[in-house]
């Protein structure tokens, strides 16, 4: 039965994004700063007084990029399936729009991937995920809903080429150093 239940949610994921995928990413990453750069009262309300960009107001969004990325990086389980659902349902909903509006196709981009997750950093993805799961009743409607845009393009930019590939790398060995952190010095006392 599992075996069967598997197979029916691999047909449903990707470990692939397209370049349809990756402009639907590009968009939202885009979308979202167009709207804090307008938030922020443009250039003429800022000489004369009015609104000014703050950098704070991002910080879901680019959170939300974090996770996605670390979602990328769990090979299997509820988070890894999850993020290839999203990259799937991406690619189809990007290719759709990328053929109505120009007439071509996506072509397959790049392996979707992050670097290797090690132990210590899966269970700071896990003390993570418990904690977002406890406090979403406590977070802002709007704070959730840039999270969960910096989410689907946190899984859409994490390629295994270019600058994503850099940027993955830090957030992942980041991670995985934090892990080495907590279990050595606060768990066990001694430095790692």
């Amino acid at each position: 039965m599992s075996a069967v239940l598997a197979a029916e949610v691999s047909r449903f994921t990707s470990g692939t994004v397209t370049t349809a995928g990756f402009a639907l990413g590009l968009a939202l990453l885009g979308v979202e700063h167009y709207r804090w750069y307008k938030a922020g009262g443009g250039a003429a309300a800022g000489a004369a007084g009015g609104g000014s960009r703050d950098p704070k107001a991002l910080i879901p969004f680019w959170f939300g990029i974090v996770c996605g990325i670390l979602m990328v990086a769990c090979p299997a389980g509820f988070l890894g399936t999850a993020a290839g659902f999203l990259r799937w349902g991406a690619n189809g909903a990007g290719g759709m729009a990328m053929n109505w509006l120009t007439g071509q196709d996506g072509t397959t981009l790049a392996n979707a991937s992050a670097p290797g997750l090690d132990s210590y950093g899966a269970v700071v993805i896990t003390a993570l995920a418990l904690a977002l799961w406890w406090l979403r009743k406590g977070v802002a409607k709007l704070a959730k809903g840039k999270w969960k845009k910096g989410v689907l393009a946190g899984c859409l930019l994490c390629i295994s080429t270019g600058t994503a590939a850099v940027i993955a790398q830090e957030v992942v060995g980041s991670t995985n150093q934090l892990g080495h952190f907590i279990l050595g010095q606060i768990a066990t006392g001694t430095l790692v």
